[in-house]
């Protein structure tokens, strides 16, 4: 296991051109004939995972028969248009597989509970199997993750073995995992390197995993005036590689404050957030620099569904964003909940726990009725004009253009 490429600093700007280099210089004497990659989908779109996969393609098509599978997750399967978007016109739409964490996953092996006791300071008490998408046991010479470095609620870091547990996992070990952190409380996990679910995750690809050549392609990217900028760029198949990646995701990606913030205004891209499963990245990523009865107003203009998925979709509807005690309760009470844990992670998730006041403004594809139904309060897109604002304070708002970039804290909870 080793680190082949390791490149980044708050200043640097990486160019295309030195990223095909990088990837070329890694590829370069592997005798490949099959190569799975597995990018993140648009949910993911400023990761520069898009490009780099564009990039593989056209280094390896010629040699070796490349299928792409984006790391869904439990999302739903990306478009053809959004296939587009996210990896241009020239890789072959038939190229890409999609992934069902509910159909066609292997179980690979089981963590203990003592494990999971250990990891959550006893705060959860099961076993979890690891399972994974069966297409990465269909005989590969080198599997490629890729995926952006990045603050993030359930493992603290987004990327490196969650890309393969979470993206391409089963049911049982994404359930799982995301409870593991809402448990252990998000407050604690939010950009931080080390965690439990981290812990889950490395574990798990080490132990039960490691016949596979997995090889990581991580990017640290940060938004600037002039657009998304690639800081990082870190390929291996060892923890170091994550970790180096990691401290430089943590100097470029945390906003730190000075005091909390009594008012945030989030705009959420219609394009890539169209359920409160994915926006409510605008509650995950402020929550620690929201004052107590503070107000986030959440502008979601297309937002259609609050589960990408059609059950936990249901369960949300059913359950609401009641905070950790009600959920707790549920959890105890409906067998179908307690078999649906990472909805119950994200019901807690999304709850501000009565701290703060959130407000969603939806478009025209869902109600104000609905978004009261599930326990967010409702606004109106009208009422929040975005011309002229920029991203941080604008008076007595503050503004945030793209949640999923960061994370919003204040200098004493990084200290």
């Amino acid at each position: 296991m080793a680190t082949y490429f390791s490149r980044g600093a708050v200043t640097d700007q990486i160019a295309t051109g030195e990223k095909r280099t990088a990837l070329a210089q890694v590829l370069r004497g592997r005798k490949l004939r099959r190569v799975l990659i597995l990018p993140p989908d648009h949910t993911r779109l400023n990761s520069d995972a898009g490009t780099l996969t564009t990039i593989l393609y056209d280094l390896l098509a010629q040699v070796a028969q490349v299928d792409i599978m984006p790391a869904l997750g439990t999302h739903s399967p990306m478009t053809p248009v959004q296939l587009r978007m996210m990896f241009g016109d020239t890789i072959p739409l038939e190229r890409f597989l999609v992934h069902n964490w509910r159909h066609g996953i292997r179980h690979v092996g089981t963590i203990p509970r003592s494990l999971l006791q250990e990891w959550s300071e006893g705060r959860v008490d099961y076993e979890v199997r690891v399972e994974v998408s069966n297409q990465l046991f269909a005989g590969y010479d080198l599997i490629l993750s890729v995926g952006q470095l990045v603050p993030h609620e359930v493992v603290g870091i987004a990327n490196y073995t969650k890309n393969i547990l979470t993206g391409a996992g089963g049911a049982d070990t994404i359930n799982k995992s995301h409870f593991l952190g809402a448990a252990y409380g998000l407050e604690r996990i939010m950009g931080q390197i080390n965690t439990p679910v981290r812990q889950l995750f490395n574990y798990g690809c080490a132990k039960f995993l490691s016949d596979l050549p997995i090889l990581y392609i991580l990017t640290v990217m940060q938004k600037t005036e002039a657009g998304m900028v690639m800081r990082g760029l870190y390929i291996g198949d060892d923890d170091a590689t994550f970790e180096t990646g990691a401290k430089l995701a943590q100097q470029v990606n945390l906003n730190l404050l000075d005091k909390p913030l009594r008012k945030v205004v989030v705009s959420l891209d219609p394009h890539e957030f169209t359920s409160t499963w994915l926006g409510n990245k605008a509650i995950y990523r402020t929550r620690l620099a929201l004052a107590n009865g503070g107000d986030l107003i959440i502008l979601a203009p297309g937002l259609k569904e609050f589960g990408e998925d059609k059950e936990i979709d249901r369960l949300i509807r059913k359950y609401g964003y009641r905070g950790t005690t009600a959920t707790l309760a549920a959890v105890k009470a409906d067998p179908e909940l307690a078999n649906n844990l990472s909805a119950a992670a994200h019901l807690i998730h999304g709850s501000s726990e009565g701290r703060f006041r959130i407000t969603y403004c939806p478009g025209p594809a869902i109600t104000a009725e609905e978004i009261r139904s599930v326990g967010f309060e409702a606004g109106h897109l009208q009422d929040y004009p975005l011309a002229g604002l920029k991203d941080g304070f604008n008076g007595d708002i503050f503004y945030i253009s793209n949640p999923a970039l960061g994370l919003w804290a204040l200098k004493s909870q990084f200290v």
